[in-house]
């Protein structure tokens, strides 16, 4: 495949095989970004588990001292008084039997689905719909509850919800390059320290095998074992 200029130039000035710091990390995808809109800045962290054992599976919430810089749609599956709670916490909507109908007819306009435990028997049938979408509440995640409140609050703030891949490969997006450097550090060290305390007792030998930190359109950057 023919690269571009532009990739061609990035290669250029970022060295692929080098390890380097994550400030200094963040600012070459910072002071390298060519494209027209504002790029997100990306994380992939390799780790030494096998996913198909129950036991280590890499599940959970963070959330981020500076937000991700994306406006994140809430939808609150909720009866009630419970549902008019949620949209004065800033929901962008809350029902239950309306929004189970429209998710069956395809509506997709929707980041986050948190719910109250009541709904989950009705919103658990919708799971071949919500599951390939990472849209499936789940208690371990904190989008099931009662306290819709806070959930939304907490969503709304920058609280990410991430899983390993069955690779051993954990994706997430941690805010925009137009963020400052240093929020994208705190941000970065906020997620990269969460995937450490998880370290389950039955992962044998290194943990964290690699981090790369990348822009949305731009090459991956090697962060040393040393940050880590």
């Amino acid at each position: 495949m023919k690269e571009s200029k532009r990739v061609k130039s990035l290669k250029e000035k970022i060295d692929l095989q080098k390890e380097y710091s994550i400030e200094d990390a963040i600012n070459l995808l910072k002071e390298n970004s060519s494209v027209k809109f504002t790029e997100s800045l990306d994380c992939a962290i390799r780790l030494g588990v096998d996913p198909r054992h129950a036991d280590q599976m890499i599940r959970g919430t963070v959330s981020l001292p500076h937000g991700t810089g994306k406006e994140v749609r809430v939808l609150v599956v909720a009866k009630g008084a419970k549902a008019d709670d949620a949209i004065a916490a800033g929901a962008d909507y809350a029902g239950f039997e309306e929004y189970i109908a429209k998710i069956k007819e395809g509506w997709a306009e929707i980041d986050v689905i948190i719910a109250t435990p009541d709904t989950m028997g009705e919103l658990g049938k919708l799971g071949r719909i919500l599951g390939p979408r990472g849209l499936m509440p789940n208690p371990k995640s904190g989008t099931v509850t009662m306290d819709v409140v806070n959930a939304v609050k907490e969503v709304k703030a920058g609280k990410i919800e991430f899983r390993v891949d069955k690779t051993g490969i954990v994706h997430t997006s941690l805010g925009k390059l137009n963020f400052e450097t240093k929020q994208l550090m705190e941000n970065t060290k906020a997620f990269v320290e969460k995937i450490i305390r998880m370290k389950p007792s039955a992962a044998k030998g290194t943990y964290v095998k690699s981090l790369y930190l990348t822009s949305t359109m731009g090459p991956g950057v090697h962060i040393s074992k040393e940050e880590i």
